[in-house]
């Protein structure tokens, strides 16, 4: 198993550098088009969520995110130094009340796009899986 690990400080311009760090992984490790896409939107909007909702924007506190390439999968797995929170019992963003919000669809989008999702230490840490066939 293959693995690349990028640590950043808390700073949403950061993820500017994820962005180059997820470009950097499709060369390395030929991630098709198809999924490219969605793994740029998945993997930017976790790590947005972890440096705005889960360290607060502290820049002393850091995000770090790992690529883990399996023979069929590759594995994005992005973790906080926040307390984490209530990932079981999100607001619907797609109920009527919510519409009109702009936030709260982030895990929503997630839970789209990737073939599996995975929380640990109460959602600050997710692993974000792709199939690769």
């Amino acid at each position: 198993m293959k693995s690349i690990k990028i640590s950043i400080p808390s700073i949403i311009e950061n993820i500017t550098i994820i962005e180059s760090f997820i470009d950097n992984a499709k060369e390395k490790f030929q991630i098709s088009d198809d999924i490219y896409g969605n793994i740029m939107i998945s993997v930017t909007e976790c790590v947005s969520n972890a440096i705005i909702h889960g360290n607060k924007e502290d820049k002393k506190k850091s995000v770090r995110l790992e690529v883990k390439f399996l023979e069929d999968q590759l594995k994005f797995i992005i973790e906080d130094e926040g307390r984490g929170y209530d990932y079981q019992h999100l607001n619907d963003p797609t109920s009527p009340e919510n519409l009109q919000k702009s936030g709260g669809r982030g895990v929503f989008i997630m839970r789209h796009l990737c073939d599996e999702i995975n929380f640990e230490n109460e959602g600050s840490k997710i692993t974000l899986t792709f199939y690769m066939n």
